[in-house]
């Protein structure tokens, strides 16, 4: 197999929430392919710092700022794209939230919100996405999902909920979409060592079953995703949809 079916080169990608995080990797790694990519967040400071950091790597990058939760301001964000005849080839639907609440004191307008930035901007944004891919009978959706696609745990319902959902959404994408040349497939990374997970990692506890619950006994780095984005986006995975790779250290494939 030819190292040529990973080349992005020409191809551009969008990828929420990416001034940070697991979306900032997933950026790095599709630059570091050859795709042009857009970074997306809603601070614009934040994300200029994000993309002037790739860039003196001899990447290149845009930015888009707008917020994943608001409907209208993606179909304004993908408008801005067609005036200055950007093409996304492929998306990441990486944004995400988390929030830790028992379910009996768990709030309605909390709920809503997790599932709103986590699962329902994923198919608003895909949608936009779709329709521009569909007419060029080519691209590829990249959802991410998480360990608790497929397991729960306790106090993050909502969480649990929405990346359940992005497994299935994955497959709806794939299946209604297959025949117009767009792939939609989903990561489900394990516990990794991000900003979002400050907190859990710097308690004993929970650091302790961390690594005793995943087969590789540690926290996953961000960057070791990058090689399965990268797959998913390129031509090596020209025959792959509608399916969830887990990148967990061995988490879900044990008791």
């Amino acid at each position: 197999m030819s190292i040529a079916l990973f080349d992005l080169t020409g191809r551009t990608a969008l990828v929420t929430g990416s001034s940070r995080g697991l979306g900032r990797a997933f950026a790095e790694g599709l630059a570091g392919a050859g795709a042009r990519v857009i970074l997306n967040g809603q601070d614009p400071d934040r994300l200029e710092a994000a993309a002037a950091a790739m860039r003196a790597d001899g990447h290149d990058v845009l930015t888009l700022a707008f917020d994943v939760a608001d409907e209208d301001a993606i179909v304004a964000a993908f408008r801005h794209l067609d005036s200055q005849g950007i093409e996304v080839d492929i998306l990441v639907n990486n944004a995400g939230i988390q929030f830790r609440r028992p379910l009996l004191d768990l709030d309605s307008d909390d709920w809503r919100r997790v599932i709103d930035i986590n699962l329902t901007s994923a198919f608003v944004i895909g949608r936009e996405a779709a329709r521009r891919m569909a007419p060029r009978g080519r691209g590829k959706i990249i959802n991410i999902g998480s360990v608790n696609s497929q397991m729960a745990r306790a106090t993050i319902a909502p969480y649990t909920a929405a990346k359940g959902g992005i497994v299935m959404l994955t497959k709806a994408m794939a299946a209604e979409w297959g025949e117009k040349g767009i792939q939609a497939n989903a990561i489900g990374p394990g516990y990794m060592v991000t900003e979002m997970n400050k907190a859990l990692l710097e308690n004993p506890d929970f650091d302790a079953w961390v690594k005793g619950r995943t087969p590789m006994r540690r926290w996953g780095l961000p960057e070791e995703l990058a090689g399965t984005v990268i797959y998913l986006a390129s031509d090596a995975s020209s025959y792959v949809s509608g399916q969830i790779i887990y990148a967990d250290g061995g988490m879900t494939s044990v008791l």
